[in-house]
């Protein structure tokens, strides 16, 4: 299997190993922590597994406990708190080495008939991803060649990221930048035709770029890096249907950050400016060596 679709498809494929136990698998790579994306949609897909299939996820309330490590299985488990007529709830304990690093509560909810719609339009106008180049393209462009870690990543990478603001290298370019990031992306392949796939997929890239945006006004996104970052907790609410293997807009901006952390939000548009998904996430960043 070489496709990186198909190889996220398969991540997702949890292992039921007891009616409301599931295990997952962590790929060993080089990263110091397991990415909360993986973690993150490996449980949702836990949380509707335990459903009946005909309630999509409406939220999602995360918190990241402690740092995962790559290549060790993940268990989850999961507590059926509510079946109700139209809203499904449940909560899901990731838990590795006898370790909880991860709690997730999702609630999925009766599609019924709208009384009434509305939604903010995109803050902005942007160019179409056609015409965006991808990130390995810019890092080649700026650096005349491709760094081998980069290389490995990118051909590993499930989703094509393509930024609508050129990257800035020096921190002469990111002095005074508004926090605000925006990017095209959509899966590498083809996720088949499960929505829960779709949604877990998506939950997934939502953790990849969100908090880019509190880095903006500090340091440059690519090169060597003067903080480190972890992910505190992830919120999430779907909005419309979509497919995650077809191109969205995520737009992201931080209103504050203070006291070592920082805060992002983003909102996720179809190509034709539907709003299909909210996002709210606070990050911890630490100068290096402190």
């Amino acid at each position: 299997m070489t496709n990186p679709a198909e190889r996220l498809v398969d991540l997702l494929d949890l292992e039921r190993i007891e009616v409301n136990i599931f295990r997952g698998r962590s790929p060993q790579e080089s990263l110091q922590r397991v990415f909360g994306g993986q973690v993150a949609g490996q449980a949702l897909v836990a949380a509707g597994r335990t459903t009946d299939g005909d309630r999509p996820v409406h939220s999602l309330h995360a918190y990241f406990l402690r740092p995962g490590r790559p290549g060790v299985p993940i268990v989850y488990e999961v507590e059926r708190v509510r079946d109700g007529r139209s809203f499904t709830t449940r909560r899901v304990t990731a838990v590795q080495q006898g370790r909880t690093i991860f709690n997730l509560t999702a609630s999925f909810h009766r599609p019924e008939e709208a009384g009434f719609e509305h939604q903010l339009p995109p803050a902005r106008e942007v160019p179409d991803p056609e015409g965006l180049p991808t990130v390995a393209e810019e890092v080649r462009e700026h650096l005349g060649v491709l760094p081998d870690a980069l290389e490995r990543m990118a051909r590993r990478q499930p989703f094509d990221v393509r930024y609508v603001d050129r990257l800035r290298w020096t921190k002469e370019e990111v002095k005074d930048a508004d926090p605000r990031s925006a990017v095209w992306m959509r899966a590498v392949g083809p996720l088949g035709d499960d929505p829960l796939v779709h949604t877990c997929a998506l939950t997934y890239a939502s953790d990849m770029t969100l908090l880019d945006a509190v880095r903006i006004p500090v340091e440059p996104l690519w090169g060597p890096r003067g903080f480190d970052m972890a992910s505190l907790d992830h919120a999430m609410w779907f909005h419309r249907p979509f497919r995650a293997d077809e191109w969205f807009l995520y737009d992201q901006e931080s209103p504050v950050a203070t006291g070592g952390r920082g805060l992002a939000r983003g909102r996720i548009y179809d190509r034709e400016g539907n709003l299909l998904v909210s996002v709210v996430q606070e990050g911890l960043f630490r100068r290096l060596g402190e």
